[in-house]
């Protein structure tokens, strides 16, 4: 049986947690909504320089490269 969206997405964070976890941060999945994955960014993100660029760069393009139907990753903490 293939997985749904959001188990899909949730392995995925699992798969680079341990990456922000080494650098002092987190990652946690909010929500999956329009196409659009609703994450928590904390740790040592929260108040990173380069937020930006790991969420769109790493966690978005590492997504939407897995699962085509996601269109966005937007960190809620970040609004």
């Amino acid at each position: 049986m293939k997985k749904d969206t959001v188990e899909r997405i949730k392995d995925l964070i699992d798969k680079m947690r341990p990456f922000l976890i080494n650098d002092g941060g987190d990652i946690s999945f909010i929500e999956y909504k329009d196409n659009v994955v609703y994450v928590s960014l904390s740790g040592a993100c929260k108040d990173c320089a380069l937020i930006d660029y790991t969420l769109k760069d790493g966690i978005e393009e590492m997504i939407i490269s897995e699962i085509p139907e996601v269109k966005a990753v937007v960190n809620v903490d970040n609004q």
